[in-house]
């Protein structure tokens, strides 16, 4: 049978020679033999259990849960669950680095894009970004009860061109007024707009919001603060008491 010293063991599982005789020292891989110069000696056993050592820590599990697990005499339930509560820290891990991956994505975008870009930019690309869950919830709100209108609307406008039948449209008509006037007191109520000269974030009027010049993210606005007139970044703001 073969032997394995603990330079060859650690050659053949990739690690150092210290690991190995670390191991040795916490119990949970100790020498089958040794030699008469009192070198350690692996069997093939030693090997294997090495090999299993080696993929755990992978794994990122600690020493004591490795020397717990291989001291159990059927352990393969413990280990099941340690493995399952491990990917679910995993899992935790891959979703908080892919939202750090999206807001570097984002901030190298403004970066190349944005006309005057400076540092208090990035406060101002933060505090968007910040809230950007919260605006998506908005929008669907406004997606999602804007549907009926749009039917109501295009089937009140066919049914007049085919048939001549106009009062289903002066129903749309009687019920889209009230709604547009909610929809933009409900919106504007819950969205705030951030200057890109001064970085202030300011809060417009009405009337001035709903007329304005505006794209999905953005709204031509004067701001209170530094009397600037463009483009203003929309975010969620909360209501106005």
């Amino acid at each position: 049978m073969s032997k394995y010293t603990t330079g060859e063991i650690a050659k053949l599982c990739g690690v150092t020679v210290r690991t190995v005789q670390y191991y040795d020292t916490r119990n949970i891989l100790v020498p089958s033999q040794l030699s008469e110069g009192g070198r350690r000696l692996y069997s093939e056993e030693d090997l294997k259990r090495m090999k299993v050592i080696c993929f755990l820590r992978e794994l990122d599990l600690s020493i004591n849960t490795i020397s717990q697990l291989l001291s159990e005499e059927h352990p393969e339930q413990i280990i099941d669950l340690l493995l399952e509560q491990q990917g679910q820290t995993l899992r935790e891990e891959i979703g908080q680095r892919q939202q750090k991956l999206e807001k570097l994505e984002h901030l190298r975008r403004e970066v190349r894009t944005a006309p005057h870009f400076s540092v208090e930019s990035i406060g101002d690309i933060a505090y968007a970004m910040e809230n950007k869950k919260k605006m998506r919830k908005l929008h669907a709100v406004l997606l999602i009860t804007g549907i009926p209108i749009g039917i109501l609307q295009w089937g009140s406008i066919i049914l007049w061109i085919a048939t001549g039948i106009w009062w289903p449209f002066v129903l749309y008509a009687l019920v889209a007024v009230p709604y547009g006037v909610w929809m933009s007191r409900y919106y504007f109520k819950r969205v705030v707009y951030i200057c890109p000269e001064c970085h202030e974030v300011f809060k417009p009027a009405l009337k001035e919001a709903f007329w304005a010049n505006h794209t999905p993210t953005l709204r031509k606005l004067t701001c209170p603060h530094c009397g600037r007139k463009g483009f203003c970044v929309e975010t969620y703001g909360g209501v106005e008491a």
